[in-house]
């Protein structure tokens, strides 16, 4: 009956008998479906460090419910961890990293269901990629945000998007590194991702909104009673799913998608949300714009919550007030209803029930939080495939914006500038070379645009960037240019002082110079040739996919011209190693 039983009497059978015979596995669970159990724990991040405890009450679920659970385990980036070396290049490699392991392990294995246990911000796309690919019945366990503590020195609630921020405040001479490091003892009291609406935050809540997990399991607080209860009901749910052969192609559809991006904008969610939803329609083979797509529902679905940095309200209010279940039945009008999840009911089904509780953190459609969608795609001369803004993170007062370019190819040369001075307000600090390709691997941008905010001057410049932007981040920010300025993106020809234009209502961005001169720079620009170390970036150089497409791996299609990428010193590459 299910594809991992294999015939009696054949090489493999008697292989993975004598193996699991060996481990305790009784005779008569050799015919029960086999769950993988994918767990990124690791304790190197307080994103995983509940995992282990998940995974194992996963499991007994899964006994119960008549599987034969396998815990399979992946490399757990987390970004407040894993970033420290080589300027953050391994962060998102390593979301397609775990994507090629979950393949190796189930497919390698024939195992015929999955639950993964989704955490940090590259586990969620990563396992609704890895769902998308191998198409066996799937479920994610989107498993918890943490919460902050109260700072008795400064004598108020802080958390990670606080210390996140300060640190360009100690920089600037504004606050002392005794108060930061006061900050960082009082900043995470719990296990779980960082408690604002970043990309882990916002990724949980796609994953319930696109229907690969459990309705009412977002957001949910790490260790919290409500996890372990959505832990025992997918453990249930996968046998059922394997049984009823439900995979995710059933699932992830075009009109899915389109749900979770209306989700999206109407909680503010985090821009990083465009590339790894372009990423999912790509495993999934979905002939979809997801950029477009975006474009398309931003001018319909208005912000309704206020969860930081967007506004004043933190994402247990958002689990308290309903969660994401709230906000699809808020969205009901616009939502795509009659489309199979993996409860095995429709969306109509699943949020018939649902109740806001607080009307003050999920407004209505026709009372919002904001006129304005939570993100935006801004097109240009800069752009031509598109950018991307976080609307709901802009002050309201600001509607554009336009400044001469200071540019740099990294942001710590960029937060020793802002230190130093070399960052006027007023100016558009350009962050290029950064991109997938450029790194390769996306470089940090984030910890700079954190930074103008602790130094106080963030609503008086702009950062456009191809690099790896947070969702935590706020401020006037465009990200993900695209094509990236080592694919050969307009974003690569700039030059020192001049102006570039920023139109948050018309959603234009673009260089203040003639089409002719642009195209003419174009043409001459030539990337040097780069050499690269053996190793897993060196290897996902060669192999990364436009942006566009959210970075995926495959056969570059790319012109070698633009394939060689923006010139990168291996010197650079190694110092932080």
């Amino acid at each position: 009956m299910y594809r991992s039983n294999f015939e009696k009497g054949t090489t493999r059978w008697a292989v993975r008998r004598s193996q699991w015979r060996s481990m305790g596995i009784k005779e008569e669970d050799f015919d029960k479906p086999k769950i993988a159990v994918i767990n990124t724990s690791s304790t190197l991040s307080s994103c995983y460090i509940h995992l282990d405890d998940v995974s194992k009450a996963v499991q007994q679920a899964i006994r119960e419910a008549g599987g034969l659970p396998f815990e399979v385990r992946t490399v757990a980036p987390s970004d407040f961890v894993t970033s420290a070396g080589r300027k953050a290049r391994y962060l998102m490699p390593t979301r397609d990293l775990i994507v090629n392991e979950v393949e190796v392990m189930v497919e390698g294995a024939v195992l015929d269901g999955m639950i993964c246990l989704s955490s940090c911000d590259k586990t969620t796309p990563a396992h609704l990629m890895a769902a998308a690919r191998l198409n066996v019945p799937t479920i994610l366990l989107t498993c918890g945000y943490q919460i902050g503590g109260m700072c008795d020195k400064l004598g108020q609630f802080v958390d990670i998007d606080d210390v996140y921020e300060s640190i360009g405040a100690v920089e600037c001479g504004h606050m002392s590194l005794d108060d930061l490091t006061e900050m960082t003892e009082s900043a995470i009291q719990t296990p779980g991702v960082c408690a604002g609406l970043g990309t882990a935050n916002s990724m949980h809540i796609i994953a319930e909104a696109i229907g690969m997990s459990l309705p009412g399991n977002s957001p949910v607080l790490a260790n919290s009673r409500r996890l372990y209860e959505y832990a025992q009901k997918a453990g249930e749910r996968i046998v059922g799913l394997v049984n009823e052969n439900v995979c995710p192609r059933d699932i992830i559809t075009k009109e899915a998608v389109e749900n979770a991006i209306m989700v999206t904008l109407a909680v503010g969610g985090s821009v990083n949300t465009v590339r790894h939803l372009s990423a999912v329609a790509t495993e999934a083979e979905l002939d979809i714009d997801v950029v477009a797509l975006y474009e398309k529902w931003s001018d319909r679905i208005r912000l309704l919550t206020a969860v930081r940095p967007n506004g004043p309200y933190r994402t247990e209010d958002l689990e308290v007030a309903g969660g994401t279940k709230a906000v699809m039945k808020r969205l009901e009008s616009h939502l795509h209803l009659d489309i199979l999840t993996a409860s095995g009911k429709t969306v109509r089904e699943n949020i018939t029930d649902a109740v806001i509780k607080k009307e003050e953190v999920i407004r209505t459609l026709e009372n919002p939080q904001s006129q304005k969608p939570g993100i935006a795609i801004l097109r240009g001369n800069l752009a031509p495939d598109g950018s991307i803004v976080k609307l709901s993170a802009v002050p309201d007062e600001i509607h554009s914006f336009t400044g001469p370019a200071n540019i740099f190819d990294g942001e710590d040369e960029a937060i020793e500038a802002l230190g130093n001075g070399r960052i006027q307000r007023g100016d558009v600090v350009v962050l290029r070379g950064m991109g997938p390709m450029g790194g390769p691997g996306t470089v940090f941008a984030a910890s700079f645009v954190a930074a103008l905010n602790g130094a106080g001057i963030a609503p008086f410049v702009a950062v456009i960037t191809d690099g790896e932007l947070s969702g935590l981040n706020r401020g006037i920010i465009v990200g993900q240019l695209m094509p990236e300025a080592a694919a050969g993106g307009p974003l690569a020809v700039i030059k020192q002082g001049e102006l570039v234009n920023i139109d948050l209502v018309n959603r234009k961005i673009s260089l203040s110079i003639t089409e002719e001169e642009l195209q003419s720079r174009l043409e001459r620009w030539t990337p040097l040739q780069r050499e690269l170390k053996p190793s897993w970036l060196s290897q996902y150089a060669q192999l990364v996919q436009p942006i566009a497409q959210g970075a995926v791996l495959g056969k570059r299609k790319l012109s070698e011209k633009k394939v060689q990428g923006f010139e990168k010193k291996e010197a650079d590459l190694t110092k932080s190693k």
